[in-house]
């Protein structure tokens, strides 16, 4: 977790309160919003798993205390005005008291955070028997066969795009990004190393 000055954050504007929204840091998808006093923002920092003030019981409590369900603080930033608080987090389950990925619609990341769910997918797969799961028995081949399923998919997609309808792009095109997050997994990387390197050239002056 990033460091964060807890001295900048506008407690009197809420009568020592603060509005704190957590955001997964794979998927980018909105899990929750809470509020935290000082004293659980000092604890988040301190601990690294997101804390917060019941206004309801007027206590302090942690997620996943008793559900499980903890939320690990990757990264904590501040608005503009001071006085609300952005935690990025990595779930460790739902973060619903429904039992929901969400406590927003219904759970599915939309857009580009399905590659962080992709990721996410991958990661617990892997530990699975080879028998039992594609993405397990794929890493189980190493990385000269993976980076080769992604040669090949990177072909179909190419002829899908020169000569076949929508729909056969889409799905070559997801085939492809599939294999490629797979091969990534076994270099140790992620996707979010590849949108780095796409941030540093959108950085670049034309």
């Amino acid at each position: 977790m990033t460091t964060f000055d807890a001295s900048r954050v506008d407690f009197d504007k809420g009568g020592g309160l603060v509005c704190a929204v957590v955001q997964d840091s794979l998927t980018l998808q909105v899990l929750m919003v809470a509020w935290m006093d000082r004293a659980a923002l000092d604890e988040t920092l301190q601990f690294g798993q997101a804390t917060f003030y019941s206004r309801s019981r007027q206590a302090r409590w942690r997620k996943g205390e008793t559900s499980g369900n903890a939320l690990s603080v990757d990264d904590i930033s501040l608005d503009c005005d001071g006085d609300t608080i952005l935690l990025m987090v990595t779930p460790n389950g739902p973060a619903c008291h429904t039992g929901a990925v969400s406590c927003f619609g219904d759970g599915r990341a939309l857009g580009v955070g399905q590659l962080g769910v992709l990721e996410r997918t991958i990661s617990q797969r892997a530990s699975a028997p080879p028998e039992e799961s594609w993405t397990a028995r794929l890493l189980a081949m190493g990385v000269k066969r993976i980076a080769q399923k992604v040669g090949e998919e990177g072909v179909e997609t190419a002829l899908a795009g020169a000569a076949g309808d929508d729909a056969e792009l889409c799905a070559e095109s997801a085939d492809l990004l599939y294999h490629l997050a797979v091969l990534l997994r076994a270099r140790g990387l992620s996707v979010a190393d590849v949108m780095t390197v796409l941030a540093a050239r959108a950085e670049r002056k034309p």
